[in-house]
Order: structure tokens, then sequence, then C-alpha cells
């Protein structure tokens, strides 16, 4: 991922969307614009289960809410603006998203590592989506083959959510959304339909 700005000229929100045009994914970190290198083709695959799983989840129980990938900004300031490579905003949010923003995060922002993305998506992202009140931060590693579920808690602090049997995470702004960890490990990666029926099936 390549800066555009310096620092002796900190970007703002109005100068990110003039100078990244329609269709590329970058992000806008306190005045710092960097632009995304090409997925990989493990990175673009988790992106498009965690797309499959979620709309699909989303739609079947009527839950309302809608899913984002990539290319849509969340302005968590004048000075910085996360495109998380999927996000979940809620129904009773909805009301806060524009058709170029949202002006605050996401309900659920997830961010799919790669090798240079790790050290914004691990430190700057996590204190980014927590200081902005993100309910949840997955971190699925495409290059480590980790799995990484962030919670806020009643302190306003990000703590990781313990699986149950090692392996099944429960999701609260996606109510009743059950995920077992080990879809994100393999490759190639489960047949994603069928991910979804054990979710939809799940009590």
């Amino acid at each position: 991922m390549n800066t555009v700005s310096s620092a002796s000229d900190l970007m703002t929100f109005e100068d990110f969307r003039v100078l990244v045009s329609e269709g590329r994914k970058a992000d806008l970190i306190e005045g710092v614009i960097y632009m995304a290198s090409p997925d990989s083709r493990r990175a673009n695959q988790l992106t498009s289960l965690v797309d499959f799983l979620w709309r699909g989840f989303v739609s079947a129980r009527g839950l309302g809410g809608e899913v984002y990938v990539n290319r849509f900004a969340f302005q968590l300031d004048p000075w910085t603006a996360l495109e998380p490579d999927v996000a979940y905003v809620s129904a009773t949010r909805l009301h806060l998203v524009q058709e170029g923003r949202r002006e605050g995060g996401p309900d659920v922002a997830v961010e799919i590592v790669s090798r240079d993305s790790r050290e914004r998506d691990d430190i700057q992202k996590r204190k980014l989506y927590e200081a902005h009140g993100v309910g949840e931060y997955w971190i699925l590693d495409a290059v480590q083959r980790r799995a990484e579920f962030l919670r806020l808690g009643d302190d306003g602090r990000y703590d990781y959510v313990p699986l149950k049997e090692n392996r099944w995470f429960e999701s609260r702004p996606l109510p009743g959304c059950r995920l077992n960890v080990e879809w994100f490990i393999p490759d190639p990666l489960p047949n994603a339909w069928e991910c979804l029926q054990q979710m939809l099936n799940t009590p």
C-alpha cells in the first residue's frame, strides 16, 4: 500500500474524495492516504466468503442491515476515513449512511490482512475502530491463516472474544450469526453455500 500525502500537507476527507478515484481502494489515516495494492488470490477469496455469508445471513434472517465491501468510506473524523474490506451497518443506523460515505464507523469491520497491511490492520486501524466505537473488529490474516475477533467492552476497549468449543464465534451486532473459524483457514476455502446453510440451521 503506497502513501500519497506528505507530513507537511495533511489531507482532509474532502481531499481524499477528490484524489482517490471511484473504484480505487484506499484509507485516509490521520491525514495520510494509503493506496491499497491489488488483492492476492487468497485475500480476494476471503473477502468474497465473508461478503457472501453476511449478505445471505442478513437477507435470510430479515435483519435489514447493509453489507459494504472494499470501497465504501467510513469517515471517523475530518482527517481519517477507513474502507474496511467488509463492513456491516445495522438497520437502526442506516439513516447515518450517505451516498458517498458514512459519518462514523460500522457496527462490524473486517480487515483481510496482507503482508503490506499487517501493521496498519493490527495496530493503527484497531486503535481507530476502538476509539470510534466499532462494536466488533474481525482480523482475517490471508498470509498467516489466523482469525481473530475483537469486541468492544463496557470500558470502551477491545477484548478478544473467546471461541466456543475452540472454533465457534458468535457475533452480537449480527444476532444469531455463528461462524466456524476453521472456515477461514484452509486452502482452498470451503464451499460458501454449505457454510451459509450451517449458519442458518444453527438454533
